[in-house]
């Protein structure tokens, strides 16, 4: 009875200790956690340049990117992100108390990882995360300057496509602003649009040019979301109704 009553505390000790390895490794495997779904939301096809995956990394909730190697998800082995995050677990053996750790992993952003890769082990780097600028935001379309500009043609008379397309050259559009010109039953559509990211609603401007009348207008917000037909040249040329 001696012997068990001595060997107690050291049981107890022992248990103790391994109590607290369990919650430290489980909170480490909860700030894995973190960096395996940010991997998520990095992962796609979608050729992107270092700094776009950063910055993408750096505006995910509880993590830090502390390194951003490579230049392209496409180059190479594409490109690998070191990121900080926090995981915790709670004591339930001795005591409630919280153990919280801060780990660092390297996730891999490339068309050849797989999905929901295991982010791998790294040591923390000195210094505080990364920043990155804002994305540049979409060039301006010229609404008042297609306006201004656009041919006027007579009641009878007729609309002069070459015309159309050398006044649309004449305007010394932003290299990124995509032109689209199609001529249909003596009318001339236009469309000015910039690439949309798929999920909000796209920036164009429509136009049209016809005997008596030229317009330019923005199709409504439903109709210039992704699938939605707003932003075409056809859209110019015979405009969809307005949404009720």
């Amino acid at each position: 009875m001696r012997r068990l009553l001595l060997l107690a505390p050291l049981l107890l000790f022992t248990v103790g200790c391994g109590v607290v390895q369990s919650s430290e490794g489980d909170a480490t495997d909860a700030a894995r956690e973190v960096a395996r779904k940010a991997g998520e939301r990095l992962y796609g096809q979608r050729p992107r340049t270092a700094e776009e995956v950063g910055r993408s990394a750096s505006g995910i909730d509880g993590v830090e990117v502390l390194r951003v190697t490579g230049t392209s998800t496409h180059d190479g082995d594409g490109i690998d992100v070191v990121v900080r995050t926090s995981g915790s677990a709670y004591n339930g053996w001795l005591d409630l108390e919280e153990v919280a750790v801060r780990r660092c992993f390297a996730v891999r952003v490339s068309p050849k990882s797989e999905w929901r890769e295991d982010p791998r082990d790294v040591d923390c780097l000195d210094g505080p995360p990364l920043t990155f600028a804002p994305p540049p935001g979409p060039p301006r379309l010229p609404y008042e300057e297609l306006h201004a500009k656009l041919p006027r043609v007579p009641e009878g008379g007729r609309v002069d496509e070459a015309e159309v397309r050398r006044m649309l050259a004449a305007l010394d559009l932003h290299p990124a602003i995509r032109t689209e010109v199609k001529a249909d039953g003596g009318r001339v559509g236009v469309l000015l649009s910039v690439k949309g990211n798929g999920f909000d609603a796209q920036d164009c401007l429509l136009a049209r040019v016809g005997p008596g009348a030229s317009e330019v207008w923005v199709p409504p917000r439903i109709q210039r979301m992704p699938g939605e037909g707003g932003c075409t040249v056809d859209n110019a040329l015979d405009p969809k109704p307005p949404p009720h």
